[in-house]
C-alpha cells in the first residue's frame, strides 16, 4: 500500500528490523523499527508472548495464530473491511497504536497497545507508521 506522506506528515513508514527478547526467559519483548531515512526506534515493555507471535508472523509462519487474530479476521471479512495501516504514536508515558480499516466503510480503533498494533501489522503485512519524533540516529556500538 502506497502512503500519501502529505496526509502523513508526522510520521515515517518503519519497519520492523529486529525482534527478540530482553531476559533470557523470554518474558519480555523487544522490537526495533526502521524508517527508510536509517532512524530507528526501540520498543521494550511488551509481552514475550507477544514478540514471539511477531516474529512468526514476519516469517510468514500462521499456524499458531492465537482467537483474537481470527477474531478480528472475521469481523473484517463479515463488515467487508480490511486493515491498512497501524500508527504508533506516545500518549503519556505509554505507547499506543491506531488501526486503520478501509472497505465498506471507514474505521479507526483509537489507542491500543502499540505492540498488539505491531503484531497485527506483521500479520497483514501491511504499513506500519511511527511519530516521527520517536525516531532517532542509529548508536553504533
Amino acid at each position: 500500500m502506497k502512503i500519501d506522506q502529505a496526509q502523513e506528515a508526522d510520521y515515517e513508514v518503519a519497519k520492523i528490523s529486529h525482534i527478540g527478547f530482553v531476559d533470557p526467559y523470554a518474558v519480555e519483548g523487544l522490537l526495533i523499527l526502521k524508517a527508510e531515512n536509517g532512524k530507528e526506534f526501540t520498543m521494550r515493555a511488551f509481552s514475550g508472548e507477544v514478540a514471539r507471535h511477531i516474529s512468526s508472523f514476519i516469517k510468514e509462519q500462521r499456524n499458531a495464530i492465537p482467537t483474537i487474530y481470527n477474531m478480528i479476521e472475521q469481523i473484517c471479512e463479515e463488515n467487508e473491511i480490511v486493515l491498512v495501516k497501524v500508527k504508533i504514536y506516545e500518549s503519556g508515558e505509554v505507547l499506543r497504536a491506531n488501526l486503520y480499516f478501509t472497505g465498506k466503510k471507514d474505521i479507526v480503533l483509537r489507542n491500543y497497545r502499540a505492540s498488539d498494533g505491531i503484531a497485527l501489522a506483521a500479520f497483514y503485512n501491511i504499513p506500519i507508521l511511527i511519530r516521527k519524533n520517536l525516531l532517532k540516529e542509529h548508536m553504533e556500538a
